[in-house]
């Protein structure tokens, strides 16, 4: 099942007070981006966030989901109604997160 725009757009306007989150649709979901690094994603009309050590302390009971078949797990955001908490949840996580991946040049043939 893919997930709705509805519920895109209801994420990211409770995220609206963070700056530079971003996001890119990919086969009817969504990956999330702050300041260019993947924090998550919204899969199946879910929240999901990477299970950094900040993420899993600011969320300790927080459940495991796969959000796809053959991903690896993710920690569901049960509190999207919060803004300040998201804030504080994408500020806490960015420095945990992998440096984006440097793009390929296209060779020209």
């Amino acid at each position: 099942m893919a997930s709705s725009k509805d519920y895109l757009e209801y994420i990211l306007e409770q995220l609206s007070d963070t700056d530079e989150i971003t996001f890119r649709e990919m086969m009817g979901e969504y990956i999330i981006y702050y300041k260019g690094k993947i924090i998550g994603g919204i899969y199946d009309d879910r929240f999901l966030v990477k299970p950094v050590p900040s993420a899993k302390a600011l969320m300790p009971s927080a459940p495991l989901e796969i959000p796809y078949e053959g991903a690896k797990e993710m920690l569901l955001v049960e509190d999207i109604d919060n803004r300040e908490f998201l804030s504080k949840l994408v500020n806490a996580m960015y420095d945990e997160l992998p440096a984006p991946k440097p793009k390929k040049k296209k060779q020209n043939k």
